[in-house]
């Protein structure tokens, strides 16, 4: 990605460093990219087995923190009666762009260090303010720009307390999508999913859970869960979590049609990383064996296929991830 020199977000709030907060409830958060196990503590040891586990369950418990955003639960099927989610109709011009295949791998600059993630992200930031904001201009609405929260560890969000090991996630609480940066090294090591443009995928991913926030899409869903039994819900879930990753790919299109700043192998690490953390396959690598009727987040074929489709269609439309049979 041609992200060095472009212009980086001032909506970035740096906590890294500070003090770590705990002692609320973490009910309302939207993400992605969540670790059943081996994330966000003892990174640097390759993974943190059934103990450290454990503790950190045990410390979710003490501290009032629902466990189910580290560990995917509940059934998942059809039959769910979806809330009347629609996209908004008019159909703004887009560009498309096939997807390339099997482009090799150009030499660039990488991103490594701490303070080069730091502007990275910002720079990533700063493109999704722009594309949204074009967007929603385009029909007839205003985009409101998230703030992006750096944090090491835990931290406090208006969702309750954020930890590492819940990978990034974003608060419709406060507007903010929250990451710790050492998940790129889990992402790269673990997952094997390297690549700023994976990085860009996973912070665009973020920011759909607040497009889909602005455009009352999150309203509407969290009003059916309460009447929904955790069949219904999870099912509910999987479609959030796709439609973000449809919006990243509709992101990714605009900003090659904008900006131009896609390189040859970009979209290939976006669509590794997707396939990386699909449900499927994150259960296949933690308990070694796939439990579909457990999935939240949609498999890895699923988090690819929405992800293409915003891509090649640069259409918001293309995301109705609610009316549709064929996930």
């Amino acid at each position: 990605m041609r992200w060095r020199g472009q212009r980086e977000s001032e909506n970035i709030e740096d906590r890294r460093g500070e003090r770590r907060g705990f002692g609320f409830p973490f009910p309302g958060g939207s993400g992605g990219v969540r670790f059943p196990s081996g994330g966000g503590s003892a990174r640097r040891g390759g993974g943190i087995g059934i103990v450290g586990l454990l503790i950190i369950l045990g410390l979710m418990l003490f501290f009032g923190i629902d466990p189910s955003v580290l560990l995917q639960g509940g059934p998942n099927g059809g039959g769910a009666n979806f809330p009347d989610i629609h996209l908004p109709q008019e159909r703004p011009d887009a560009t498309n762009f096939p997807i390339p295949g099997g482009q090799a791998q150009i030499n660039r600059p990488q991103t490594t260090s701490d303070d080069d993630l730091k502007h990275f992200v910002a720079v990533v930031l700063g493109t999704t303010e722009d594309v949204w904001t074009e967007t929603f201009k385009q029909f007839g609405l205003r985009y409101r720009d998230p703030t992006l929260v750096l944090y090491s560890g835990a931290t406090r969000s208006a969702c309750g307390t954020g930890m590492a090991a819940m990978g990034p996630f974003y608060c419709p609480g406060d507007q903010k999508v929250y990451i710790d940066l050492d998940f790129y090294r889990e992402l790269k090591n673990r997952f094997h999913a390297p690549g700023d443009f994976a990085e860009a995928y996973v912070i665009a991913h973020e920011v759909g859970h607040h497009v889909q926030n602005l455009l009352g899409i999150a309203d509407k869903v969290e009003a059916a869960r309460r009447r929904m039994g955790p069949r219904e819900v999870n099912a509910l879930q999987v479609r959030m979590e796709l439609q973000a990753d449809c919006f990243a790919g509709v992101w990714a299109n605009r900003v090659q049609a904008e900006k131009g700043l896609i390189e040859p192998g970009d979209i290939d690490e976006a669509i590794n990383a997707a396939s990386a953390i699909g449900d499927d396959r994150i259960q296949k690598q933690t308990q070694g064996y796939v439990v579909p009727d457990s999935f939240t987040h949609g498999s890895s074929a699923q988090r690819v296929r929405w992800f293409r489709k915003g891509y090649e269609s640069g259409e918001l439309q293309a995301c109705d991830t609610f009316n549709t049979d064929n996930l």
